[in-house]
């Protein structure tokens, strides 16, 4: 049997172990005069050997390719963990934006140190904010409810969170400036209280 060395060989493992056994099994006159003959027992366990090493081979593939596939799915789930929480963030800041409007937006405008030119000033910084709010929801439910732009999950999930993170933002702001309206109330209310203390002296 000749072996033609300048065709490519197979990269089948199975093929390459037969192709061996072949050449190892040659009888002895088939070998160079003067060369010894392969000793049996030595080309036996040798063949036990590389099927052994091409099954294990083969079983460890199988391995990694399920591996991978536990890794995809895993990381699918915790690409649903995170959305979810987002939007249970989203959801919860922006109850509380609603809730701040409803509250201390009207005690802020219905307060009488509050000027009349500075209400609408007031009403439009959170108008402003709750308009952005709602255009977020609106984007997000969009996301959720329908393949938008064939997102993949890792997309979602990242707008999501960037949504989340700008909903905390939106309450702090929303907060700070809550704050201070109440801190201008609360400084003309003293201020009030004093003038109203002199002129009685």
């Amino acid at each position: 049997m000749r072996i033609d060395w300048k065709q490519p060989l197979s990269k089948n493992p199975k093929t390459l172990i037969l192709t061996l056994i072949l050449a190892i099994s040659l009888p002895g006159r088939a070998t160079a005069q003067g060369m010894p003959v392969y000793d049996n027992t030595n080309f036996i366990s040798m063949t036990k050997s590389l099927l052994e090493s091409a099954k294990q081979t083969s079983e460890l593939l199988k391995t990694v390719e399920f591996l991978k596939e536990q890794k995809e799915n895993i990381d699918k789930v915790n690409n649903t963990i995170k959305q979810l929480k987002a939007v249970r963030e989203l959801a919860r800041n922006n109850e509380i934006l609603f809730q701040i409007v409803q509250s201390d937006l009207n005690d802020i405008l219905n307060s009488p140190y509050i000027k009349a030119g500075e209400v609408e000033q007031v009403s439009q910084a959170f108008e402003q904010i709750m308009d952005t709010a709602i255009d977020d929801l609106d984007f997000v439910n969009q996301i959720l409810s329908s393949d938008l732009l064939k997102m993949t999950d890792a997309e979602r999930t990242a707008i999501l969170m960037e949504k989340k993170v700008q909903s905390q933002e939106m309450v702090a702001e929303l907060e700070i400036k809550v704050k201070r309206y109440r801190e201008i109330i609360s400084f003309r209310r003293m201020q009030d209280s004093i003038n109203n203390r002199e002129t009685q002296y």
